[in-house]
């Protein structure tokens, strides 16, 4: 009897065993069940973040690209600034030479009118003292042929009429030599005094 009363015991536990075997095989799902929903909602929420992400790194993207473009035309529009600045620098520079040139054209002409003209004015300045030396020696003659002058209308005044007339007088002539050979002195003191050019 004893089996007896086991048995209902062991029915019960058999019975139950399948019903607490059952049970926990639920709860073993419901378990995995909590996991798998943890870990999808974990999912959701990285898919979540990392579409965050990549929607942040596209409008990073987009921004830089944007970005990119302006400093590339900012790039050309400072490339045509350069060359163009290069090519009006050397517009400037061409014209400068041409100007440079031009000046020391009419430089070396001045230059050589300068120098014609100090020329001139050399030969000027020589004939000028030439002329001046030529002048105070014609005013030095000029005076010693008034002095000569001088004497010769002081001889001729301090004549007395006797003396003229026994100097041109043909029968006496008296003096007549000594009369020549005084005008003859003063011509020749004359001609020593006539300017020579």
């Amino acid at each position: 009897m004893r089996l007896l009363r086991l048995s209902p015991v062991i029915a019960l536990a058999l019975m139950i065993s399948p019903a607490a075997h059952a049970d926990q095989e639920g709860d073993r799902l419901r378990e995995a069940l909590r996991s798998a929903t943890a870990q999808a909602r974990a999912a959701e929420d990285q898919r979540a973040a990392l579409q965050a992400r990549l929607t942040t790194a596209e409008q990073e993207r987009d921004r830089l690209r944007k970005q990119n473009e302006t400093y590339r035309a900012q790039v050309k529009e400072a490339e045509q600034a350069y060359r163009q600045a290069v090519k009006d620098f050397n517009e400037r520079l061409a014209e400068r030479d041409d100007s440079l040139e031009k000046w020391k054209t009419a430089y070396a002409e001045a230059a050589s009118v300068a120098r014609a003209k100090d020329a001139e004015r050399a030969k000027f300045e020589s004939d000028a003292t030439t002329f001046k030396a030529s002048t105070k020696a014609c005013e030095a003659k000029n005076v010693q042929l008034v002095k000569v002058a001088n004497d010769v209308v002081t001889k001729y005044e301090a004549m007395d009429p006797f003396e003229k007339v026994l100097d041109h007088d043909p029968v006496f002539g008296l003096k007549r030599v000594e009369h020549q050979n005084a005008a003859q002195d003063f011509r020749d003191k004359i001609l020593e005094q006539k300017a020579k050019p």
